[in-house]
């Protein structure tokens, strides 16, 4: 098991939820300390997808650590160096927005923000509905920021939803592992 220790921080975009807890499983079983994180949205929404307690409880039953779900809670990530690499997956479009523009006002902004003042390595899967909309300058101003790298992303549904974008989940393991060593998993646009 390697010792590096992985914040992985749960955003909205609750249809890839299923997608993403599989991938949290992947890196389980390769890291020995993953802490798991969620968004207030994550951890206080009930949606036809599922229910927010059903999400805390698989949370804390793959990681085997209690879920941080606010601001106070991961406010000493930075100070105390908690993570040697920070996960935001699913991000989705509002995440990345606020990443964009220094906004800090949910868990996982704040979990970024006190990660990133360590120079640590910051992995984005996103999920946007958006992404090759409005969102699409915010994607652009975070692949040019030091520290930041992107799980490998691409269209999800040209057709029914050309402007969505969504990271393939299971290219995370790889992508942390890259982040770690500070390369960018390639190619990061899929067809």
């Amino acid at each position: 098991m390697r010792k590096e220790r992985v914040g992985f921080a749960v955003c909205g975009s609750f249809c890839t939820h299923e997608q993403v807890l599989h991938a949290l499983e992947e890196l389980v079983s390769i890291y020995e300390t993953v802490i798991p994180i969620a968004s207030e949205n994550a951890a206080f929404t009930d949606t036809r997808f599922g229910t927010s307690d059903d999400l805390l409880e698989k949370l804390e039953e793959i990681t085997g650590h209690v879920v941080l779900c606010d601001i106070p809670s991961v406010e000493p990530i930075g100070p105390q160096k908690l993570l040697d690499v920070l996960v935001i997956a699913p991000a989705t479009g509002n995440t990345i927005a606020k990443l964009a523009a220094g906004i800090t006002d949910t868990t996982v902004t704040m979990a970024a923000k006190a990660h990133l003042r360590n120079g640590g390595p910051l992995v984005i899967a996103m999920a946007s509905n958006d992404g090759l909309a409005a969102g699409a300058r915010n994607i652009g101003e975070l692949l040019v920021r030091k520290n930041y790298f992107f799980v490998p992303f691409g269209q999800d549904n040209a057709m029914g939803k050309p402007s969505s974008l969504v990271a393939d989940f299971h290219q995370l393991p790889a992508t942390v592992d890259a982040a770690l060593a500070g390369q960018q998993i390639q190619p990061i646009l899929l067809r």
